[in-house]
């Protein structure tokens, strides 16, 4: 059965103060990580952990390389990686105890996101917040 998106778990996600490590923000200006990370942070008043292959810093924020390196509670990993590699970061999500996967637009594994919510996550997949957000009129 397919994965569907739960628009009361997209609320609470986007309405909740929260920690989210975003993979695969890195300081390039053309990538959509970089517009939807600020988006989360000013717009949201979320916390932002960059994650990426270079552990860049973004936004003043510290990068890291891995989500195991990440001191304390991450609520949310939101996921811009390409499909194919999506089920690694997700299956690290679940190793660390994140409360939800968010796999952004074009971002499918219908696998990972199964075994994302039998471990007990919270998933929304093939969404992106920054147009989630003013669509539940936030």
């Amino acid at each position: 059965m397919a994965h569907r998106n739960d628009p009361e778990v997209i609320r609470r996600l986007l309405t909740e103060h929260g920690r989210w490590a975003v993979v695969g923000l890195s300081n390039n200006p053309r990538r959509a990580a970089v517009g939807v990370s600020r988006f989360l942070m000013h717009a949201l008043g979320m916390d932002v952990v960059p994650v990426s292959l270079r552990g860049d810093d973004v936004h003043g924020q510290k990068g890291y390389t891995l989500l195991a390196d990440i001191p304390g509670d991450i609520d949310v990993v939101d996921c811009f990686v390409n499909s194919s590699r999506v089920g690694a970061v997700v299956d690290q999500a679940i190793a660390v105890g994140a409360r939800a996967v968010w796999l952004q637009l074009g971002v499918i594994d219908e696998d990972a996101a199964r075994r994302a919510a039998a471990a007990g996550l919270d998933v929304v997949m093939n969404a992106c917040p920054a147009m989630e957000a003013p669509a539940l009129g936030l």
